[in-house]
């Protein structure tokens, strides 16, 4: 039979047939739709696995971190950049605040740290990183005895004839050290020789460290005698007074001896031998 002779009903049938035929193909050579991400203009999909359609409640899931989401790395707060250093502890009553720069050092420092435990006492220490990194041990002994270990730059250069980066430099050397060997970073750093400038107080505030300066300078680094060295530090005792000696540089047998004579007449007098509080860093 021809196909103008068929039957009308038939050449329906087989018309609607290869219509179906057709979509079926369609929908193989498609994308699965299992497979195939809904979009929701209100919001993301719902969740899947065995609570997807369940009731959301606050409880029911942990917080996922998004894709190519980093956390921003954890920044100290920096203190504010000072125009000037620290140069007396204020409000702290009858305490004072002894001082020893450009150690540690082998043949001095392990005697003052005698003599501040016998009298149960606390000190800043302002190191040289070259110091520090040959005395790593000394730097542990004054962290465990509760002194404050502070930053005196590297080298013990002149920081008003650096650059910026030379500063950075100096002082980063130096804190990278101490945290190394103590797990802190230092929270105060002194100039060597007190020269300050506007980038050492803008670098040290970036490092997360207030400057310290002095109010009675021993002169102990001109080696005039022991008995100098103790009548300069009894003519400048007082209130929040802080006291400048040394530990190295150069022969700290009178400054040694000058700390056991003079400690314990400041405990008779009634002062609190102490060390300031450490700078916040959250």
């Amino acid at each position: 039979m021809k196909n103008d002779q068929m039957p009308p009903r038939r050449r329906a049938v087989l018309r609607l047939a290869a219509c179906l035929g057709a979509a079926t193909a369609v929908r193989l050579l498609g994308p699965d739709p299992a497979q195939t991400p809904v979009r929701h203009p209100s919001g993301p999909p719902p969740a899947a696995g065995p609570q997807a359609g369940a009731p959301v409640r606050p409880s029911a899931y942990r917080l996922r971190p998004m894709t190519a989401y980093t956390p921003p790395r954890y920044r100290p707060a920096r203190p504010p950049v000072r125009r000037r250093p620290f140069l007396r502890m204020a409000g702290a009553g009858r305490s004072m605040v002894l001082t020893f720069d450009d150690g540690p050092d082998p043949r001095y420092t392990p005697d003052i740290l005698r003599t501040l435990r016998r009298y149960d006492v606390r000190a800043m220490f302002f190191v040289c990183g070259e110091m520090a990194a040959e005395n790593r041990d000394l730097l542990r002994e004054m962290a465990e005895d509760g002194h404050v270990v502070g930053n005196h730059t590297w080298s013990h250069p002149l920081v008003t004839r650096l650059s910026p980066a030379g500063i950075r430099a100096e002082l980063g050397r130096t804190s990278e050290v101490v945290e190394r060997t103590v797990g802190r970073a230092p929270d105060w750093y002194r100039a060597p020789y007190g020269a300050w400038n506007r980038r050492s107080f803008e670098i040290g505030a970036e490092l997360g460290m207030e400057p310290l300066g002095w109010t009675v300078d021993t002169l102990d680094w001109r080696e005039p005698g022991t008995g100098f060295i103790v009548r300069r530090v009894r003519a400048g005792a007082g209130p929040g007074v802080v006291v400048l000696s040394h530990d190295a540089g150069g022969d700290r047998r009178q400054s040694v001896e000058a700390l056991r004579t003079y400690l314990p007449e400041l405990l008779d007098r009634g002062y609190r031998l102490t060390v300031p509080g450490t700078v916040a860093r959250g």
